[in-house]
């Protein structure tokens, strides 16, 4: 038998468990929430197959990249690079691509966690019956007395903090965490073609599907190229240091390359599967097709749900589904940074595990009261929760990419490549070494300044920026289109 790779993190004990970790790191609230309405509007099927392309040639270069590395040395991104500026004479000045990883991935977790309670808080909403009769009015006070209200915002609280003793409570031993990722996402797909089945029983499936991956060349514009390159890029996690750490957990003759490419498939096919269950039922909402984010998931999805028969059952059901997503999304999170500071510190996993969810618990909390306490608390601007989620999305994590891209493309010979990748045919090596030396830096940068202008424009668009060019309704005088009185809370830019 070959000798076990030595390891301070330790080992999966099963080859598959890399599979069902990667499943849990790509599939998040946005193949939920974001995903489906993305493809509604910018080509459906067309819109699909050009996600998958750009999975295919942006991010999993980026992905193999890391996890890589991470199976190579065994250890997280952090001390990873700390083996490969070593071995191969590089400037100690690339460890800090690990380090903005590690931080990238706190930041997240810490955000993962409060969308994470709102979808607990709905499981139960919709077990005791709190969607029966819903009207659009009804559940926006609902989400808003939830999230939003300066009186009851210890409710919220209550929710994070359960949410992250549900997290703690696996995270706590590590065979408990193998164990959840080949269970919980088995169940999570199980669950998702129930659904799915349900929704054709029904009748709304075809119309659904039609709507997510329907071929409509007259909806494909730019639009279409940007956002299926801008979600490609950021739905699998890349620049988190997830994908180290699942790559120094693997299992020794576990199918590394396969399961990558397995991984990508199954996340577009989950996406379009969510949009017909979600859509299936949200058709009584009128308008559906034209929200998302919290929007669709909270305000048009229980109104849909309302409406059914056997509500209550349904609704428990469609938000358990939600919250296995985000539950995994959150345990393999934490589970990047659990890993980095056993390594740093030589603490014991428990001890990690604790420091890590307390800490992410507080930095949680000013992304909670960013929502209702400290919604006029503004710096520049923006909220302490605007400014987390933009600085995170719009320069960490590209920057974390496109560092590596740069690194391994530029900095490392073929061979090394193709060591790195376990003996491959060598055309494919080079076809790997020239995106990541010519596409991929300057693609994720273009992505990264892309989501931050788009941001900041949905901000200034919502009125939320006070150094905003003014726009043609304020300069009238008039109100814009349905603001109404507006409403602070969790915004449509955000996506996990």
């Amino acid at each position: 038998m070959p000798t076990p790779p030595k390891t301070t993190l330790g080992l999966w004990s099963g080859r598959s468990t890399f599979f069902w970790a990667a499943a849990a790191a790509t599939i998040g609230l946005g193949n939920l929430w974001h995903f489906p309405w993305l493809a509604s509007q910018f080509g459906g099927g067309y819109f699909v197959l050009l996600y998958l392309l750009f999975l295919l040639v942006i991010t999993l270069p980026l992905l193999l990249a890391e996890a890589a590395l991470g199976r190579r040395h065994r250890h997280n991104l952090v001390l990873a690079m700390r083996s490969e500026t070593r071995d191969r004479y590089q400037s100690p000045r690339w460890r800090w691509l690990g380090r903005v990883s590690v931080l990238s991935g706190f930041l997240v977790l810490s955000i993962t966690l409060v969308i994470g309670s709102i979808c607990l808080a709905y499981v139960f909403y919709g077990a005791f019956g709190r969607f029966g009769d819903a009207t659009p009015l009804s559940m926006t006070g609902m989400l808003a007395e939830l999230v939003e209200s300066p009186y009851d915002y210890r409710g919220f609280m209550a929710w994070h903090a359960f949410f992250i003793l549900l997290v703690g409570a696996v995270a706590f031993r590590q065979e408990l965490v193998e164990r959840a990722f080949r269970l919980v996402m088995p169940v999570f797909l199980a669950l998702l073609l129930g659904l799915v089945w349900w929704s054709w029983e029904q009748g709304v499936g075809p119309g659904a599907l039609e709507s997510v991956a329907g071929l409509r060349w007259q909806d494909v514009n730019g639009g279409t190229v940007w956002f299926a390159l801008s979600h490609a890029f950021y739905t699998l996690g890349i620049g988190l240091g997830i994908w180290a750490v699942l790559g120094a957990l693997m299992a020794p003759g576990s199918p590394f390359k396969r399961a990558v490419f397995g991984v990508a498939l199954l996340d577009t096919l989950v996406g379009v599967l969510a949009g017909v269950v979600i859509y299936g039922i949200a058709e009584s909402f009128d308008g559906y097709g034209d929200v998302r984010g919290f929007g669709l998931v909270f305000v048009a999805l229980p109104v849909g749900l309302g409406g059914l028969e056997y509500h209550q059952l349904l609704a428990t059901a469609v938000f358990t589904l939600i919250v296995l997503v985000a539950w995994s999304s959150a345990l393999v999170l934490a589970e990047s940074v659990v890993s980095w500071l056993r390594e740093w510190v030589i603490a014991p996993r428990p001890v990690s595990v604790l420091l890590v969810l307390v800490c992410a618990w507080l930095m949680g909390l000013v992304t909670l009261y960013s929502f209702n306490i400290w919604a006029d608390v503004q710096v520049a601007g923006l909220t302490p929760f605007r400014w987390i989620e933009l600085l995170t999305s719009g320069l960490l994590i590209p920057a974390v990419a496109a560092a590596l891209a740069v690194f391994l493309g530029w900095l490392a010979p073929v061979g090394y490549l193709n060591t790195l990748l376990g003996n491959t045919q060598e055309w494919l090596v080079r076809v790997w070494r020239f995106a990541l030396r010519y596409l991929l830096p300057v693609t994720v940068i273009v992505v990264g300044a892309g989501y931050s202008m788009m941001s900041l424009k949905l901000l200034c668009d919502n009125g939320e920026l006070i150094w905003c060019t003014p726009s043609a309704h304020e300069l009238s005088g008039e109100p814009p289109a349905g603001d109404g009185e507006r409403r602070r809370g969790p915004g449509k830019a955000a996506e996990f």
